[in-house]
């Protein structure tokens, strides 16, 4: 693999990444805004974390996941935005050959991790609304550290495939990329040769990986749906169904506009959409997740409450 990467970082050494706009001043208010996207970001989820560790009460399979979704969260943006704000206020926009491929690369592996992960976290909720009584006995600590383990696994060999069929093609120039990262379908414009089979691949991995996955999301809040359709107090049926509400946001947000993005063909893209889906999916929804999920999460409410000392005189 490293032979050819060097055999084609003859021909382009570095691309330039063009970002969002030229005008210094339009770059200068989306440094301000992305730079308190990506604090919030990493306060939010990082307090999550913490949370979810102190607290023993959540100390459970769905809280598990949580975690594991926010610290990709926060891993996830890591690999954009900081570049990204570097780019915003320097005149120099470059990345180097070796550099982009790592990043498309760590992008592609936390992505695809996160995208099996909301399916593991449906799973979750459908033992726990349709067999309660096992909940504890079905999701115990080994499944739940093999089921991350088996998204981790899906994310770095399918990342490895799409980044070497992406980087196998040559690039003469240009070099520079109309976006703010190096993502495959903006670095396979530049390719100077036929992409036609990059585009096959990448749309029966995007099956794989985003339309499978949803299907698997699908069919368990169909079961969970029809249980809690069974439920006969309208209580009972509104408290099982608040626990499904946050996923199904989160889920929503990330993979529609990612399918967007990974099946459509490349001679069909266009720079300035891709990149405002890349946004949400990348920045927009890490950003909102620890909000979805903890605004009207009593669990995680009452966590903050005691981790800061403010609960107390109501305990």
């Amino acid at each position: 693999m490293q032979d050819f990467l060097w055999e084609n970082q003859s021909s382009v050494s570095e691309f330039i990444l063009l970002g969002f706009s030229k005008d210094s001043q339009i770059n200068a208010i989306l440094f301000n805004v992305f730079l308190f996207l990506y604090a919030s970001t990493l306060v939010g989820n990082g307090l999550i974390v913490t949370l979810i560790h102190r607290d023993s009460r959540l100390h459970t399979p769905m809280y598990f996941f949580l975690c594991v979704l926010s610290m990709l969260d926060m891993s996830y943006v890591t690999t954009t935005v900081p570049q990204m704000l570097v780019h915003l206020v320097c005149q120099k926009k470059t990345i180097s050959y070796v550099g982009c491929v790592a990043q498309m690369y760590i992008f592609l592996v936390l992505g695809i991790t996160e995208g099996w992960l909301f399916s593991v976290m449906a799973y979750d909720r459908y033992v726990a609304i349709c067999y309660p009584l096992r909940y504890k006995v079905i999701m115990s600590p080994w499944l739940c550290g093999a089921m991350v383990v088996f998204c981790g696994l899906w994310g770095v060999s399918c990342s490895l495939v799409y980044t070497v069929f992406t980087m196998r093609l040559p690039y003469c120039g240009p070099n520079e990329i109309n976006h703010f990262f190096c993502e495959v379908p903006a670095v396979l414009k530049l390719a100077c040769a036929d992409t036609s089979l990059n585009d096959q691949v990448d749309f029966i991995l995007g099956f794989i990986l985003l339309l499978v996955p949803l299907s698997f999301i699908l069919a368990s809040y169909i079961c969970i749906f029809v249980t809690i359709l069974r439920i006969r107090s309208a209580q009972g049926r509104l408290k099982a169904f608040s626990t499904c509400a946050s996923h199904i946001t989160v889920v929503t947000m990330f993979c529609g506009p990612a399918m967007f993005m990974y099946m459509n063909p490349g001679a069909n893209a266009s720079p300035e959409r891709d990149k405002k889906l890349a946004l949400f999916y990348n920045v927009i929804s890490a950003f909102l997740n620890p909000i979805i999920y903890s605004l009207r999460n009593k669990d995680v409410k009452r966590a903050f409450l005691k981790l800061t000392g403010w609960g107390r005189t109501t305990e």
